[in-house]
């Protein structure tokens, strides 16, 4: 499990794209668009694709990932018990890394939550 700070590497990520953003605008507009309409509520909740989406960066274990979406998660009233039972497909499908990453996402829960 990493000992990180998921705000901080969020903050981080997002200092280091910001050159990135403005010399390649078009495609970051595209890809914030492309995030933007696949998390948008439709058939399936903007929730349960955020559940999705975390399930999808735990596999390919990725923190930034992991932080961004717990975020979002946090922030769309996602309860612990929904996020544990996400895990446990994760772990399931992923094995063992998967259980070691869905510690990093129960880290990144507990400090995101507090701050919302």
């Amino acid at each position: 499990m990493s000992t990180f700070n998921h705000s901080d590497l969020m903050r981080d990520i997002n200092e280091s794209l910001a050159p990135f953003r403005k010399a390649q605008p078009n495609a970051m507009a595209g890809f914030g668009q492309l995030a933007r309409a696949a998390i948008t509520d439709g058939e399936l909740s903007a929730k349960h694709k955020e559940l999705i989406a975390l399930s999808i960066a735990v596999t390919q274990r990725c923190s930034g990932c992991i932080g961004f979406h717990v975020k979002a998660l946090v922030q769309l009233g996602c309860t612990r018990p929904e996020l544990e039972e996400m895990l446990t497909v994760c772990v399931y499908m992923g094995g063992g890394p998967a259980l070691m990453y869905a510690a990093e996402v129960i880290a990144a829960w507990e400090k995101l939550s507090v701050k919302a």
